[in-house]
């Protein structure tokens, strides 16, 4: 997904998930380096908005209430979950393929949004349809509409989607 887009994901998704800030450098093998530099790190496992067992920055695959991990622990699942998102988004989205120009802030929206809605989902939404179709600002604007959550078995918007999906837009118009 390109160097660009990686960093600008290690950088947001701390800050959308969690609220830190965060320090990333990139080594010359494309290995990155996050150093946590303010804000909570959430290394014990809690209860999000929806009541999902979340972790770390976001993390829920395999995560348990009780669980702890160090800042180590959650900065490598960090960056194996935006590979494997970044993986499924460009592998569903052929019109963000790196010979693309100016897609780096659009992949980064991608792949934001797919790490807190599901790859499956980015795949099906119509943010996904317009940008293989060139309609990058429709695809933007289409972000927007997935700023829901299902709490307490009503599927309702929530204040803190509704922000992140705008940052995601916001961000996802440097490109249009």
């Amino acid at each position: 997904m390109g160097v660009p887009a990686a960093i600008i994901l290690l950088i947001s998704v701390p800050k959308e998930e969690s609220g830190r800030t965060v320090q990333v450098s990139m080594a010359a093998d494309g290995t990155s380096n996050v150093q946590h530099v303010s804000g909570q790190q959430y290394l014990a496992a809690y209860r999000d908005i929806a009541g999902i067992a979340t972790a770390c920055d976001g993390l829920t695959a395999g995560v348990r209430i009780g669980q702890t991990f160090t800042p180590a622990q959650c900065a490598s699942m960090l960056e194996s979950e935006l590979v494997r998102h970044a993986q499924g988004v460009m592998a569903c989205t052929p019109g963000l393929a790196l010979d693309k120009p100016r897609r780096d802030n659009i992949r980064a929206a991608a792949v934001s949004m797919a790490y807190n809605i599901g790859v499956s989902a980015w795949c099906g939404s119509t943010a996904r349809k317009r940008i293989d179709a060139g309609d990058i600002r429709g695809a933007c604007d289409s972000m927007l509409a997935w700023d829901k959550a299902r709490v307490n078995g009503v599927l309702r918007p929530v204040a803190g989607l509704t922000a992140r999906r705008q940052r995601e837009r916001t961000l996802c118009l440097k490109d249009a």
